[in-house]
């Protein structure tokens, strides 16, 4: 695990980085402001907001993306094989006999997986398809019951629960009836994403066999810019989904954390211009010096 001093290096180092992003050279300004005043005027601000409306729209494009169609396809939407129905924890089955009405029942299947009949006290019933249940109980009553004809009908399914935390407007369990959430829609359901998440670097968590914890990597940006679609996985039950921040947020936290809290300070703007003996100038904040 990290320490508290590789974090803070490592931290400095985005720090660094992002500072570096406000050195201009006096060139550079000239050719965007041409006829500038002084640092932070009307110009250089508007300038500044074209150049980031023009990023903006260069980032979101859609002329490479055909055109919506006015009415869906018929076949939107369908899959030709669905993979057959695995039993859930929740579930409500009906378990019939048609020689034997009377041993008619409707049974839960427990947190544990199983489930409990009349006949057949206890059975594995989670994570296998109807069809094994019904022949694994048809087994279990011919200890009773000569050539017994069981069947098994999902009468309630369980709703899949999926889980959306970190940079999200509304982080908690989303409840969900039917196919499981495709990341786009758990984010969506979620608030969509705050301006300090990482979308590049979205991470699942996923219980694999044996219970045992899985992590997957995704990028959502790619899923609304529009460049991957295939990002746009379709999630398991009781998968987490997880928004970090980005690097600029993290040292913002451990700038926040480990500094103002002991040093004050007066909040300011600068920026340097020319890199060979240029001047450093000052833009002091509101009811305060530098």
């Amino acid at each position: 695990m990290d320490t508290v001093s590789g974090r803070s290096d490592r931290l400095k180092q985005k720090a660094n980085a992002v500072r570096g992003t406000f050195v201009v050279s006096t060139a550079a300004q000239d050719r965007l402001c041409p006829g500038r005043t002084a640092p932070g005027s009307t110009t250089l601000r508007g300038a500044l907001m074209l150049g980031s409306a023009v990023a903006l729209v260069a980032c979101t494009s859609t002329s490479k993306m055909p055109p919506a169609p006015p009415v869906p396809d018929p076949a939107a939407g369908y899959v030709t094989q669905l993979p057959p129905y695995r039993i859930q924890v929740g579930d409500i089955l009906d378990v019939r006999l048609m020689l034997n009405p009377e041993l008619n029942e409707e049974v839960a299947v427990r947190p544990d997986g199983h489930i409990s009949t009349t006949v057949v006290p206890d059975e594995p019933a989670y994570n296998r398809t109807v069809p094994e249940l019904a022949a694994a109980l048809r087994q279990g009553y011919a200890k009773d019951l000569r050539n017994p004809r069981v069947s098994v009908v999902v009468k309630s399914f369980a709703p899949t629960r999926i889980y959306v935390g970190g940079e999200v407007n509304n982080p908690g369990e989303y409840i969900n009836v039917g196919p499981t959430l495709t990341l786009s829609q758990a984010i969506a359901r979620a608030g969509s994403h705050k301006v300090r998440g990482d979308t590049d670097a979205v991470f699942i968590i996923r219980r694999g066999p044996n219970d045992v914890p899985q992590f997957f990597s995704t990028s959502y940006s790619a899923v609304i810019a529009g460049h991957d679609p295939l990002a746009d996985v379709r999630l398991a039950p009781y998968d987490v989904v997880y928004v970090p921040k980005t690097g600029v947020a993290e040292v913002f936290d451990f700038f926040n954390q480990y500094f103002l809290q002991f040093v004050p300070v007066n909040w300011g703007f600068s920026y340097v211009v020319g890199a060979g003996g240029g001047s450093t100038t000052v833009i002091p904040a509101a009811g305060g010096g530098v």
